[in-house]
């Protein structure tokens, strides 16, 4: 069993390194693998063109794809459990709806009461809609967070972010309606989700952030571990319920609004891909699950970036679409791979 889950583990390991080449080989412009090379090491004399292309385009959308991938795998493997339910993902509790509603305050109030698009300032738009994400997605953290210390069961606070989720989109569909086309149209692009939007020094806070987040989401292992055996025999071997489900909580809510503020309400990932490592390495310990989801989510969001914009394609494919399409069939073979195991054992 340790030979089949390293042997799995090296080759997902493996897969990132491949599919982060390929995201910076292929594209609308092909590039040959050498001339990469050359552009990432400074050597040789290749045009200015594929230079910009590979530095201000490809490189930090393979970066911001990897990391975001990472976090949101992560993220959905604390919600399954702390929950559990198979069915939770990182927008469980409504954090994803209100980073959804803050960028809607921002964007759709921009032309009604200011007179001017959002979506035609250029950078400094991205940079509102960034931080509009952040502060409605850390907002509705922090009243789960509130809510998580007033209430005991996690079926109770897992109600009470549904129902957060579904009043920040009565109040989008409210503004909507008040809104002038062509804001709507720019929050609609905002909400199918993309790695793209990440460059410059956005993308090294973000890649920084995620690189601290991530680590430390790695202590909350043992925690993991014991609530899996149930509230009763964890609090018996000497864990806090309270304060784990915060932590836990706190650690998958921070990651969702942090992916979620620069890359918009990236679905699925969180979702399929716990599934998709339990499968794989037929295991419920969060030592190896863990790793196993950043591994995975990363490598699921590469490809899933170098479909968006394949040649051929003109611009590049909404993300969420994509992760759906590949995320979902890959989740319903490995359940009836499971099922079929069960019944023959």
């Amino acid at each position: 069993m340790k030979r089949h889950t390293a042997l799995i583990l090296t080759l997902i390991a493996a897969s990132i390194a491949l599919f982060f080449v390929l995201n910076l080989v292929l594209g609308s412009v092909a590039i040959p693998l050498q001339s990469i090379v050359h552009i990432l090491f400074g050597t040789g004399e290749e045009s200015e063109v594929w230079r910009n292309i590979v530095w201000k385009s490809r490189v930090p959308q393979s970066l911001t794809a990897l990391v975001a991938g990472a976090g949101l795998a992560v993220s959905g493997l604390q919600m399954q459990t702390v929950f559990r339910n198979p069915l939770a993902g990182p927008s469980v509790l409504g954090i994803s709806s209100g980073a959804s509603l803050g960028v809607a305050l921002v964007i759709l109030l921009s032309g009604s009461v200011g007179g001017v698009a959002l979506s035609k300032l250029g950078y400094i738009g991205e940079l509102a809609l960034t931080i509009a994400a952040t502060v409605g997605s850390l907002s509705v953290m922090a009243l789960i967070v509130f809510v998580s210390q007033k209430v005991r069961g996690s079926v109770t606070l897992l109600i009470i972010g549904v129902m957060i989720g579904y009043v920040a989109n009565a109040i989008i569909g409210m503004l909507k309606y008040f809104s002038v086309e062509e804001d709507i149209r720019a929050y609609v692009i905002w909400g199918l989700g993309s790695f793209a939007r990440v460059s410059g020094n956005q993308m090294t806070l973000f890649v920084a952030i995620m690189a601290v987040l991530l680590p430390l989401s790695l202590l909350l292992i043992k925690t993991l571990n014991l609530l899996l055996l149930g509230e009763g025999y964890a609090r018996n071997l000497g864990l806090n319920i309270k304060r784990a489900r915060l932590s836990v909580i706190s650690c998958a809510g921070l990651l969702t609004a942090i992916v979620t503020a620069y890359c918009g309400p990236v679905i699925f990932l969180g979702l399929a891909v716990p599934h998709l490592c339990r499968g794989l390495l037929r295991t419920s310990d969060h030592r190896i699950l863990m790793p196993a989801s950043i591994l995975t989510g990363a490598s699921l969001a590469l490809v899933c970036n170098l479909i968006a914009r394949m040649p051929g394609f003109e611009g590049a494919l909404p993300v969420n679409s994509v992760t759906a399409l590949i995320g979902a069939p890959i989740v319903v073979y490995v359940l009836f791979s499971k099922r079929r195991n069960e019944v023959n054992e």
